[in-house]
């Protein structure tokens, strides 16, 4: 495998949830002496933040359209268009 992606999933690993690649220490350890690492380190966390960040908008999304659709009164006219318009 390429280094940068050897790279990337020791970040991975250290990161997420699951059996990290290397003790705390180590890892700590490592940060300190590559400054790199600890850079790559901080925007992998940022990106899986946007990710989450993202997803719970777009979950927001869908589940205002649903009730929209389960719970608003049926009208018609301008005032459906106004409320379809609304919900977006």
């Amino acid at each position: 495998m390429r280094p940068e992606l050897d790279r990337l999933l020791l970040i991975e690993q250290q990161l997420l949830d699951g059996p990290a690649a290397l003790p705390a220490e180590e890892w700590h350890l490592r940060q300190l002496l590559d400054g790199e690492l600890a850079a790559d380190t901080e925007a992998q966390l940022l990106l899986y933040q946007g990710l989450r960040l993202a997803g719970r908008q777009q979950l927001r999304r869908e589940l205002r359209q649903i009730h929209a659709q389960l719970y608003a009164p049926r009208t018609t006219g301008w005032l459906a268009g106004l409320r379809r318009w609304w919900a977006r």
